[in-house]
């Protein structure tokens, strides 16, 4: 038995696990890249161990921790000190999740922007997204909880896209999460799809032979 979540609502960790496998089968998850969690109480959140592999999430791959850092840090996530950072910042965060859609993180890497073409996209994400620059990857660790709490409090948006590195997003509703991060990832699919067909040619020069 787990003793740091013995009192954990067992659907609570159905429903995370639920949700971990299927981002996990669409490549939202890597085996060990990625990261869930879940707040408890106001000073306690529930997330993911570091040797957790996301299409098995269960008891054992999930430890509870106090917003405040101690030895059971240790086994948690490396991306717990973000999440313990929105918590803290943002009292209607309930669950909060990291992901590396591919299509997304590839998008990423060359263009400032998302302006979704797709209709899902575009009704439900708007007509353009920002997609923020971590200025360097080397020091991004160090500064990721404050960027990252700063950006959500500014924006006013519950997620944040960022360039080579993925999706941040939080939420009250954990389908409702899992849903943004999807919606992202298709638009962006959408757009390299697309690009594809286009073929580079412009006008009518495509049908040309």
């Amino acid at each position: 038995m787990n003793i740091h979540t013995k009192n954990i609502d067992p659907k609570l960790i159905e429903s995370i696990s639920h949700i971990s496998l299927a981002m996990f089968r669409k490549s939202f998850f890597g085996v060990f890249h990625g990261s869930i969690s879940a707040r408890i109480s106001q000073n306690r959140f529930l997330i993911n161990k570091k040797d957790a592999i996301f299409d098995q999430i269960n008891n054992d791959s999930l430890i509870m921790l106090y917003d405040k850092e101690d030895y059971r840090w240790q086994e948690a996530s490396i991306d717990t000190f973000i999440h313990s950072s929105i918590y803290q910042g943002l009292v209607e965060a309930r669950f909060i999740v990291y992901a590396m859609p591919p299509y997304s993180v590839a998008y990423s890497l060359r263009h400032d922007v998302l302006c979704p073409k797709d209709y899902f996209g575009y009704r439900l994400l708007g007509r353009q997204v920002d997609i923020f620059d971590p200025k360097g990857y080397d020091s991004w660790y160090e500064r990721a909880d404050v960027d990252i709490s700063r950006y959500f409090k500014q924006s006013k948006k519950n997620f944040i896209f960022i360039k080579g590195y993925g999706i941040y997003a939080y939420h009250r509703d954990l389908y409702a999460l899992a849903k943004t991060i999807a919606l992202i990832e298709n638009s962006c699919k959408v757009l390299h799809l697309g690009g594809m067909l286009d073929c580079g040619y412009e006008d009518n020069t495509r049908f040309e032979i």
